[in-house]
């Protein structure tokens, strides 16, 4: 129903519950809002009324707009109708609604038919709404009429609304909970995260159902998309889930480096160094799935350069006969780099993306729809000047590592099978660029890509001032040591450390990644110097056309499957060649054996032919095969042509010499002269 992630949601709850603080909170990623007050002022001498609404007031960013349809509750339904795609509706709240539309001002009025349009405008609605609504149906039923009239009145709405919405939630004293997860399985999803943990593959939503509302709670009680309603026209493919990191906050300043329960070994301080033991793939299972691609029924040659997939899905799932991964989660990487890696950058370009992101919108969100893949926004420590200062201190390092180790867990443990690795980050590339050079010795012009503005243009300039930042930075660390944590702290800054624990968890986890861009060849670098194992778990799809991204898959042997050339960010290569990917392991997977070629039967006899010894009438050549004994003494093989004749007074005869041979259905003939046996 909804288009670019926007989805509508009923918000229930009691009196001071929560709820309307939760409904905010479900809309705060939104750029603009339109409040929809739907109350009336009161009375201007009830000053704890007053202060009520004030305190809603306060709570509303300045970039809010509001809307009053207390004058006519009638309105609240075009209002709802006359919303489009990138808008985004908080409507507060229905028990005020209900109130003005019973006012004897408002009378007569028929209350069944206003409730009935509302839903309807929710149903056909394609832009994000929220409401919220009392929910009065646990209380005691009013001694009075007029209190009988409003709570049938309320419930009436709630029930015709919560059918409209694609998902329903109740507050109680603060906690959600969710009353309207998706009816139907879901196998061709948006958003895949299974309920339970360790699941092998996760179901989403149908195509043409909304997609989920962000939420940054529990990752446990987040909503599931609702299920897909018949309609009569065409829906737009609904756009993936948006996760964010459950932990709990931290001081502000490192919000991302908060640990976690669901991890209590990363909690209580897991020592992430070089020489880590790590989990290597099947070593027997890649080579025996390339060897069965030999033997499939297929009219050509096979799969090419793809057989490579078969081969790396074979080795990381333990099997001969891979299946294709159901359950993906991208990764989007968000942290900038000061300094003269971000020349040429737009200020505040890449938090813009990240926020895009976050909202279901965007180039990454669209591909990861198609793909039924899941989105995840990660927030990176931002990085300092790499030319004159260290980007992170090591402290940093070690909680950006843990983070990332902890992002991996945590998708292992929702079940996700692969992760993609993307990045939107200011000055990314200049940071990758300056990794390689100090862990393969890379010069910094070499690996550095052409800076292209926002309106296309090629600004060599600003390709210079990356170029000087990454020579300075190289200078300024020529005497520091080399090794991993160092280079992150002192080069790499919070996306390639982020990214870096990603593939480290990720290898603990038994996970296959999905590289795509220099953020993740990056980290691909750093990681083999922490646990070499790391780079066997990694596939690099498409190198994109990036000199970083080409010299970093030489050195970890990688090799590119694809050579599409887009340049859409980093992340946008992998998840378009992801349906091909699946594509290919599913034919490997479901296709028959070549059948075998026929092989004689007993006697020496083919299929399909005569056993009598005479001319194959098929082809008229004679049919020459071994004979059989007919007793004692040598055998000697039967003619299975005209029999050889020599002239006599009466005519033709048998040259009739030697022992007799018999077949199974005609008598003794005499052998020929020409066919004794030596």
């Amino acid at each position: 129903m909804s288009v670019d992630g926007w989805n509508t949601v009923l918000v229930l709850g009691g009196i001071r519950s929560g709820k309307s603080e939760f409904a905010e909170s479900l809309v705060a990623d939104a750029p603009t809002v339109r409040y929809v007050a739907t109350s009336a002022s009161g009375d201007p001498e009830d000053a704890e009324w007053a202060a009520r609404l004030e305190a809603h007031r306060s709570r509303r960013p300045g970039s809010w707009s509001t809307e009053e349809t207390a004058d006519d509750p009638r309105r609240l339904a075009d209002v709802v109708s006359s919303a489009g795609p990138n808008d985004t509706l908080l409507v507060d709240d229905l028990g005020g609604w209900v109130t003005v539309l019973l006012d004897p001002a408002h009378q007569p009025a028929d209350d069944t038919a206003t409730i009935a349009e509302l839903a309807a405008a929710l149903r056909d609605c394609p832009a994000r709404v929220v409401l919220v609504s009392p929910e009065v149906g646990l209380s005691l039923v009013p001694t009075t009429p007029l209190g009988r009239a409003f709570t049938d009145a309320l419930g009436a709405a709630n029930r015709a609304v919560a059918d409209a919405c694609d998902a329903v939630v109740l507050v109680v004293a603060g906690q959600a909970c969710w009353l309207k997860p998706s009816a139907v399985p879901r196998a061709t999803a948006t958003a895949t995260v299974p309920a339970q943990a360790g699941q092998g593959q996760g179901q989403g939503a149908q195509v043409g159902q909304a997609a989920p509302v962000t939420w940054t709670g529990d990752a446990s009680a987040r909503p599931e998309p609702a299920a897909a309603r018949p309609d009569d026209g065409e829906r737009e493919v609904k756009l993936p889930d948006v996760l964010t990191p459950t932990a709990p906050p931290e001081p502000v300043g490192a919000p991302w480096s908060a640990p976690t329960m669901a991890l209590p070994v990363v909690a209580t301080g897991l020592v992430i160094q070089a020489g880590m033991e790590l989990p290597m793939p099947d070593e027997y299972a890649g080579p025996q799935a390339t060897e069965r691609l030999a033997t499939l029924d297929v009219p050509g040659a096979g799969l090419g350069v793809l057989e490579r997939v078969v081969g790396f899905a074979a080795a990381t799932q333990g099997t001969a006969t891979p299946a294709p991964w159901g359950t993906v989660r991208v990764l989007l990487l968000h942290g900038d780099h000061a300094g003269g890696a971000a020349a040429g950058s737009m200020p505040g370009e890449s938090a813009r993306r990240a926020a895009q992101a976050r909202a279901g919108q965007g180039v990454l969100a669209r591909l990861a729809a198609e793909s039924g893949a899941s989105l995840q926004v990660v927030d990176a420590p931002a990085a300092e000047p790499m030319e004159g200062v260290a980007a992170l201190d090591h402290e940093t390092v070690e909680k950006a590592l843990r983070y990332g180790w902890r992002l991996a867990e945590e998708a292992a443990d929702a079940g996700v099978q692969l992760l993609v690795l993307a990045s939107c980050g200011a000055g990314a590339e200049a940071a990758a660029a300056a990794v390689l050079a100090a862990t393969a010795g890379a010069e910094p012009p070499a690996v550095l890509g052409r800076v292209v503005t926002a309106n296309g243009e090629i600004d060599d300039a600003a390709w210079m001032r990356r170029c000087a930042a990454v020579r300075d930075a190289m200078h300024r660390t020529r005497r520091s040591p080399r090794n991993a944590k160092d280079v992150l702290a002192e080069l790499g800054g919070g996306d390639i450390t982020v990214a870096t624990g990603v593939l480290l968890g990720a290898t603990a986890r038994r996970i296959p990644v999905l590289l795509d861009g220099p953020v993740g060849l990056a980290a691909g670098m750093v990681s083999r110097d922490l646990a070499g194992q790391a780079r066997h778990w990694c596939l690099l799809a498409d190198c994109g056309g990036h000199p970083a991204v080409r010299l970093a898959a030489d050195v970890l042997g990688l090799t590119p499957l694809l050579d599409l050339r887009l340049d859409l960010g980093e992340g946008a290569n992998a998840l378009a060649a992801l349906p091909l990917l699946r594509s290919v392991l599913s034919l490997a997977a479901a296709l028959p054996t070549r059948p075998e070629p026929a092989r004689p039967g007993p006697g020496g006899e083919e299929p399909g032919r005569e056993g009598d010894g005479g001319e194959d009438p098929g082809d008229g050549v004679p049919d020459f095969r071994e004979p059989e004994p007919a007793g004692p003494g040598p055998a000697t093989p039967e003619p299975t042509g005209p029999e050889p004749t020599e002239p006599g007074p009466t005519g033709p005869e048998p040259a009739a010499t030697g022992p007799a041979t018999t077949g199974p259905d005609q008598p003794a003939q005499p052998d020929p002269a020409g066919w004794r046996a030596g």
